[in-house]
This record gives structure tokens, sequence and C-alpha cells, in this order.
């Protein structure tokens, strides 16, 4: 018996993966499109609700997009790094704040949806904020198991504290006159983390930066050798 002809689309793949969703996704972000769920649906295959039912609403999806590139920005940053201790947490957490900064992808989204921007990377209650406060709690973790770090207040609440204070200064405290300002950001963030602010100052242009090619290893760490810094939207 002869099998029933396929309904399917040529050329739309057989089943899309959440990875492919999130894919589509920063191409849209990094291109400075509106994020389109139903034209992401339409080039793979899906139906929103397959999409929503991954990620719970448009603004869940591009949150995901957002965390996974927050991750992905510490991940480097820590390999790049050559600091121990507290001067490793401030150099990682200063690199990435630079790194957003600089990122145009972010600042034209903001500019286009100031609101549910705010309200997807700040919100408690949001797709973002947890989890980025879970990827910094993690890098303590690291930087003590790796380094003996003894961090000055408890794990949770110095993470918290860095991710809240990261969000007043590159997007939300326009009224304070800190937005943007991430040579200040880096001086609270030394006190908070007992380090040093002045021991190393990363270059204005996140791309002028070069990482050492030895990949020496760091405690057991082997930091392998990259191209130069990649800003969140490689």
């Amino acid at each position: 018996m002869r099998n029933p002809p396929s309904t399917r689309s040529p050329g739309r793949p057989a089943s899309a993966t959440r990875e492919q969703v999130l894919n589509l996704t920063r191409r849209a972000f990094l291109a400075g499109e509106r994020v389109d769920v139903q034209a992401i649906a339409a080039e793979l295959g899906l139906s929103r609700a397959s999409i929503y039912r991954w990620f719970g609403s448009r603004d869940g999806l591009l949150g995901a997009m957002l965390v996974q590139e927050y991750e992905g920005l510490i991940a480097r940053a820590d390999a790049r790094c050559r600091s121990h201790g507290a001067q490793r947490v401030l150099e990682v957490f200063d690199r990435v704040a630079r790194w957003e900064s600089d990122n145009e992808p972010f600042r034209r989204y903001f500019e286009n949806e100031p609101l549910s921007g705010l309200r997807i990377i700040t919100a408690g209650d949001g797709p973002v904020q947890t989890r980025a406060i879970a990827a910094v709690e993690d890098l303590i973790a690291r930087v003590e198991a790796e380094d003996g770090y003894q961090p000055p207040l408890e794990r949770p609440l110095l993470a918290y504290s860095l991710v809240r204070l990261a969000e007043a200064f590159l997007y939300n405290d326009r009224a304070a006159g800190i937005r943007g300002d991430v040579d200040r950001l880096r001086q609270v963030v030394a006190v908070l983390v007992g380090a040093n602010p002045d021991a190393h100052q990363p270059p204005a242009n996140p791309h002028a930066d070069r990482p050492r090619q030895t990949g020496r290893p760091r405690n057991g760490r082997q930091s392998a050798p990259t191209a130069e810094p990649p800003p969140p939207n490689s």
C-alpha cells in the first residue's frame, strides 16, 4: 500500500526546535527588526501556539533570547579574564556591562520598545531578571571554588545587588543621571565585591581588546584562545 502524500509544504523542515525559534528571534533582534512571532512561526512551519507553548508569550521569547545572550557574555568574559578573586568578579561584570552599553541592537530595541523592554529585563517576575541573577551567582560560585574568593555578602544577595545595579545604570535610572555611566557602575561594583576599581580599566572600545593567546590554565581551568572579544551581537 502506498503511503498517503505528505501535506507538508516543500522546503519546510519536518519539525522545528526551540533553539531554531531562538536563533530566528536573535537574527531579527540583531538586525534591528521587530520580533514577529507569526513570521518566525511561518518560516519554521510552526503555529504561534507552539511557540507560545515553549515561551509563554512574545515577551517570554524575547526574554529567553536576551538571557541566552547574557549568559554567553559572562562565559566569554570569564574565559578571557586573567584576574583572580574579587578582581575577577569585577572585571567580568564590568566587561559585560560595557559590551551591553556599546551594543547597537540593544539601543535600538529600547528606543523602539522602551516600556516592554524595561518590563522584560527588569521586572522581578519577568523572563530575564531571575535567570540573570542565577548567572551572576554561578560566576561568583566559580570564583569562590577556583580562587578561594570570600564574598563580603551572601552569594544570592550579592548577585541580586549586582544585577539590580546594572539594570539601573544601563537601562532604568535616567533621573539620577547615571544611565549609561559604566565607569561609575564599575566603582560601585568594586565596593560591593571588595575589588580595586583602578587595578585594570577595560578599553572604551571592546573591539580594541585582544586576548592573550597562550591558553594558560588558571587553577586547573584551561582558557582556550579566542578571537577578539565578541560584543553582544556576536
